[in-house]
C-alpha cells in the first residue's frame, strides 16, 4: 500500500507520540507499505515553525529531511495535476494543507494516514 502521511502523523511518528494509533504504527512499520511525506507537509511544518507555533530541535530544512530519511519515509513532490484537482473538491475541510494532501492522495491513488475524520468525507482512502 502507498501511504501518504498527514503532517501531524509524521510528527507523531518521529517523536514517538502516544497519539499515534496502534493500527497506524503497524502500517507504518510494515515493510510492504511505501510511506510518503508530501512537500506540502514540509511547507506546513516550515510555516508553523517560522511563526513560532511548532518548535523544532533544528531548522526545518535540516530537521525534515533528516527525520524522513531516518524513518524511511519517501518524498512526494507537488505536481500540477494535484494542484488543479483542488477545483474539484467540495469545501468540507478549511485547512488548505489538508485539502492539498487529499488532492495528492486522490491523484496518486494513495491512502492517507490521518486521525482527522474530515478526510473521510472526501473520496479518498484513509487509515488510522
Amino acid at each position: 500500500m502507498n501511504i501518504l502521511l498527514d503532517t501531524c502523523t509524521f510528527l507523531w511518528i518521529i517523536t514517538g507520540d502516544k497519539k499515534l494509533s496502534a493500527r497506524a504504527r503497524e502500517l507504518f512499520i510494515n515493510p510492504e507499505n511505501e510511506i510518503y511525506l508530501s512537500a506540502i507537509s514540509a511547507w506546513e511544518i516550515s510555516i508553523k515553525h517560522s511563526l513560532g507555533r511548532l518548535p523544532l530541535p533544528e531548522k526545518p530544512e535540516h530537521f525534515i529531511p533528516t527525520q524522513r530519511k531516518r524513518h524511511g519515509v519517501k518524498t512526494l513532490q507537488m505536481d500540477e495535476e494535484s494542484a488543479l484537482y483542488l477545483t474539484r473538491l467540495p469545501l468540507l475541510h478549511n485547512d488548505p494543507f489538508d485539502r492539498m494532501l487529499i488532492c495528492q492522495a486522490i491523484v496518486s491513488g494513495m491512502t492517507i494516514m490521518t486521525p482527522d475524520d474530515l478526510f473521510a468525507k472526501y473520496h479518498v482512502r484513509t487509515v488510522w
